[in-house]
């Protein structure tokens, strides 16, 4: 790839990272992150009974204490619970109340769910090769970042 192409690609990064910012405006204390942490609990607990801060962690590919932290935040707001098990008090399991349900639905269902109609005309894999690209762009620039 030349580097005018690099820095067309970089073009389009900060593009997506504008288009990302047009996202609907989330409820007072409510960020992003909180409306991705919950998309992916309820996520895994489609595939499991319980869900523990581990398990987001590494489907999240992000360190536990950080994870631990926004948990913290989130079931200070409402959108989470903690749970612990009756044969050791120290296995926490993570589930989403109500109000994050309500949260999911409206910011991710419904909303990515009207912009699928509108983007039906992109592929697959056009998707799938530009998610492959941005990665490969995300991992390269990571290691270049020490």
């Amino acid at each position: 790839m030349t580097s005018d192409k690099i820095k067309r690609v970089m073009d389009a990064c900060y593009m997506a990272k504008r288009v990302r910012d047009m996202l609907p405006a989330l409820p007072g204390g409510v960020t992003s992150s909180h409306i991705h942490y919950l998309d992916t609990i309820r996520q895994l607990e489609s595939m499991k009974e319980n869900v523990k801060v581990s398990d987001i962690s590494d489907m999240l590919g992000l360190p536990r204490p950080s994870v631990t932290k926004t948990i913290k935040d989130m079931k200070n707001l409402g959108f989470v619970k903690k749970m612990t098990t009756k044969e050791d008090g120290r296995v926490v399991y993570i589930q989403i109340t109500d109000s994050g349900k309500a949260l999911v639905d409206t910011y991710v269902d419904q909303y990515f769910n009207g912009l699928s109609k509108e983007l039906s005309d992109i592929t697959d894999e056009q998707a799938n090769i530009m998610i492959e690209v941005v990665e490969k762009f995300y991992t390269v620039m990571s290691k270049r970042k020490v």
